[in-house]
């Protein structure tokens, strides 16, 4: 397979057109809130690199979704950019792609990106419900004097629309009166078995957008996050969780963000390439042509 840095799968001309394909990945790169490692920034471009490499024919489903067809979009913004303004860029990218039609992926980048998405799918989408896969709960209201800090994603998100947590095992204080348990998984209870997917599915509202920021895997198959966490979830855990919501609700959009790549270390940035073929191939499959 000829790898194609700049675009998505590394796939044929012909699957990789803009007006021809449902399919649109958004790139971010934007790290400017992290606030312990950074890199973040660099982790589209890891993640595109490497999906160059992912076999299009997944085993799993018979299936290759990429004869959808997957537009790669330029990447939005500039590093330096206010996280308000990277916001609004975010949120108006992603909203001519929702009005064209096009299913979006976001790949980001900082945690702070997903939240003009998540801006953008709950005006296209009334009555949305956004799922989060994350080691942090991001409930904080403001951080280091901003409300669009990666730490605010959630707080932002849930006066949009309902929220599910899954995979949570990092908070604050601070962060408790904001959280509603009924709705969170942590970490901790999700270690035996699985019978706790369907009470996620359960939570959610007929459309659902996803955010799954890398840190809420295991740092032993996903140490290149800015902020890892021990404790987290494996590889068939998340997608039998995202099979389940792709098979029982319309999944609306969704993005994977805080890849921080790091040098020599490329299983990460596959795992992360590959989840995102995982995800749309559960969500459209394909025939295998």
């Amino acid at each position: 397979m000829t790898e194609i840095v700049n675009s998505f799968g590394g796939l044929p001309a012909e699957y990789r057109q803009a007006a021809s394909s449902r399919i649109v990945v958004v790139p971010v790169p934007y790290d400017l809130t992290s606030t312990w490692m950074k890199g973040a920034d660099k982790g589209p471009e890891a993640i595109i690199r490497a999906s160059g490499t992912v076999e299009l024919y997944d085993i799993e489903t018979d299936s290759q979704v990429y004869l959808r067809g997957i537009f790669t979009d330029k990447p939005v913004g500039r590093g330096d950019l206010l996280p308000e303004k990277m916001v609004e860029a975010v949120r108006t990218r992603v909203a001519g792609h929702l009005a064209n039609g096009k299913f979006v992926v976001l790949v980001g980048g900082e945690h702070s990106v997903s939240i003009g998405a998540i801006q953008a799918h709950a005006r296209q989408f009334p009555g949305l419900s956004v799922l989060q896969l994350d080691a942090h709960a991001d409930l904080r209201d403001e951080y280091e004097g901003s409300r669009y800090n990666h730490a605010c994603v959630m707080a932002r998100a849930r006066e949009l629309c309902p929220i599910v947590q899954v995979g949570i095992r990092s908070m604050d204080i601070s962060e408790k009166p904001a959280m509603d348990r009924s709705r969170v998984f942590f970490a901790e209870n999700l270690q035996d078995g699985r019978a706790w997917i369907d009470e996620v599915v359960e939570k959610l509202a007929e459309h659902v957008y996803i955010t799954i920021d890398l840190d809420v895997f295991d740092p032993s198959i996903m140490p290149s996050t800015g902020t890892p966490e021990p404790g987290g979830l494996r590889w068939y855990d998340v997608l039998a969780l995202m099979k389940a919501v792709c098979r029982r609700r319309e999944v609306v959009g969704f993005d994977v963000v805080e890849m921080c790549p790091v040098e020599n270390q490329w299983a990460p940035e596959f795992l992360a390439a590959k989840l995102i073929f995982k995800i749309l191939t559960y969500r459209f499959g394909s025939p295998t042509g």
